[in-house]
């Protein structure tokens, strides 16, 4: 019927499609023009954090993240800030947010699982140094940090995997060859645990807690003269190093040198006053004088008291406690009450 009525569908459609690209665009265009202001802000934050003017760069930063809550180097650049004002759990956060926001961010990775490995959060660090090695396989310090993440947890067969991928990225460095060393003696691998002491003290041979690490592997394999050695060597290279007089006490004591284990201790205890497994050991010395001479009793009081100092510098030994009950009433044939190889 040619006098029908026909409506303009077509044009009504374009016209809506033309109120919503307008709306569109105007959304688009308040969102470049946030996100370029959110640009100016981070650009003004880093120049003023390169002048170590952590107050007004953090005003900028946060700025910035407000206008543009997805821009992971405005979070990031937070949590540098936050981390040098000491404000780890801050920190944590906007590191996390920048990575959220840029899942790809190597180093914004990186800084955070530090930060929760620094924290104590082991198994947030673990997860988040195991994304930074998906990011970087060949980065030496994501390998290595997580290896010293699993031997904290004492998961020692993982931990020992990332020090070999540490060693195979980077085979210079000696670091992973100590960190090895003292998993593998965990695991009772002694000889694997010599050979990775040793292969760090090739790298650079003047190296004294290398040498302790390497004296106590000696010790539990009962070679005793080969860890005095080690221990003569780390005491000529560092006179004042606490650990190797700890060490060489007790190597001394095992060798029923008692005079020698007490000298060492107390050389010990002058360098570091808070080893409690020093006290503990002096403590056996004196008891040890007091077993093969009952009329000595001040020494039975002299040990007790320095297991006493040990208890409150680390109350969880129960061997020294056991001790403690033990001696505090003198009893005929008390010699086997004493430490065995691996007490102090």
């Amino acid at each position: 019927m040619t006098g029908a009525r026909r409506w303009p569908v077509a044009a009504g459609r374009l016209a809506l499609l033309g109120g919503l690209a307008s709306a569109l665009a105007g959304s688009a265009g308040c969102s470049l023009f946030r996100n370029a202001a959110a640009e100016a802000r981070v650009q003004h934050g880093q120049e003023l954090l390169a002048d170590d003017d952590l107050e007004s760069a953090l005003a900028e930063f946060q700025a910035a993240a407000q206008l543009a809550p997805q821009m992971a180097i405005a979070h990031s650049k937070m949590g540098v800030i936050y981390r040098r004002m000491g404000d780890y759990g801050r920190a944590m956060d906007c590191f996390a947010a920048a990575v959220r926001n840029d899942p790809y961010s190597f180093e914004d990775t990186l800084d955070l699982a530090k930060l929760y490995h620094f924290t104590r959060r082991l198994r947030d660090a673990v997860q988040a140094y195991l994304h930074a090695s998906d990011l970087k396989p060949d980065n030496f310090d994501t390998q290595l940090n997580l290896g010293v993440c699993y031997q904290e947890m004492g998961e020692l067969q993982q931990a020992v995997e990332r020090f070999n991928k540490a060693i195979a990225i980077d085979s210079d460095r000696l670091d992973a060859y100590v960190n090895l060393g003292v998993a593998l003696d965990s695991q009772k691998k002694y000889y694997e645990a010599i050979h990775a002491f040793k292969e760090a003290l090739e790298r650079d041979n003047h190296q004294p807690l290398v040498l302790v690490n390497l004296a106590q592997t000696y010790m539990a394999q009962e070679r005793l003269k080969m860890a005095r050695q080690a221990l003569d060597q780390a005491l000529k290279m560092d006179p004042q190093l606490a650990a190797a007089h700890e060490a060489m006490a007790y190597c001394l004591f095992r060798l029923e040198d008692y005079d020698g284990a007490e000298q060492h201790y107390g050389e010990a205890l002058v360098y570091d006053p808070r080893l409690p497994n020093a006290f503990a050991g002096l403590g056996s010395v004196h008891m040890m004088g007091f077993l093969k001479d009952h009329g000595r009793t001040e020494l039975r009081e002299r040990a007790l008291e320095e297991w006493h100092r040990s208890l409150e510098l680390e109350p969880n030994q129960p061997k020294i406690r056991a001790l403690i009950s033990k001696y505090e009433v003198a009893q005929a044939n008390p010699e086997t009450m004493l430490l065995d190889e691996k007490g102090r």
